[in-house]
């Protein structure tokens, strides 16, 4: 985290994404499902992410020598808690495509995997971008900073209650706000907000996840 302080250039942008559908869909499918079948919120986000890396490869790349190296395989860094303090991020592979139940088994595997210290090096020298999550009771928004070499971090903050205006009517609605840590070498302003923008689009359609 010191070199990622000291040597990227960091530029950071955030944006409120109504996750009204996408709480509301969660919740319909796993009514149906049995509860180790059923979906975490967490995987939403993860399967949204790399879905917009595909608009913007720019943030799916590695910095190296001196420029940035895309990669064109989508290897998602999910932020782990240890047990005993800390914090990992290893990669679900080619997690753009993955269906939703195939990345929830990833993520269930590679969190148990993680905190029983059994990682795959491949899985902590491969992530191509990071997300990391505060969940349920965390703060509503994060700042990260970027895990070398990567070039950028998403973040997203706690699912709050907030009024919202959608079709003219003023509603109550779950807000989750959504961050972007960007390496100014590699991306501008314009293009982070239009990967931020694909965040949003894939996650008011959640059943096409």
């Amino acid at each position: 985290m010191a070199r990622s302080n000291r040597e990227i250039p960091h530029f950071y942008l955030g944006s409120a994404i109504d996750m009204s559908r996408a709480v509301a869909w969660l919740a319909q499918t796993n009514e149906k499902r049995l509860l180790p079948e059923r979906l975490i919120y967490g995987v939403l986000l993860i399967k949204a992410v790399a879905l917009a890396l595909r608009e913007v490869p720019e943030l799916n790349a590695v910095w190296s020598e001196d420029r940035p190296v895309l990669n064109p395989s989508v290897h998602v860094g999910v932020a782990i808690s240890l047990r005993g303090g800390g914090l990992v991020a290893p990669a679900i592979h080619d997690t753009d495509r993955l269906s939703l139940d195939e990345l929830m088994s990833s993520f269930r595997d590679l969190v148990q995997r993680a905190r029983a210290g059994r990682l795959r090096s491949s899985e902590l020298s491969d992530p191509t971008v990071t997300v990391t999550s505060l969940g349920e009771e965390g703060a509503e928004t994060v700042f990260g900073l970027i895990y070398p070499p990567q070039v950028a971090l998403v973040g997203f903050g706690r699912l709050t209650q907030r009024p919202w205006v959608a079709d003219g009517e003023a509603l109550l609605q779950a807000v989750v706000n959504a961050s972007l840590a960007a390496d100014h070498r590699v991306l501008d302003g314009h293009r982070g907000s239009l990967f931020l923008a694909a965040v949003d689009r894939f996650l008011q359609k959640p059943a096409r996840l």
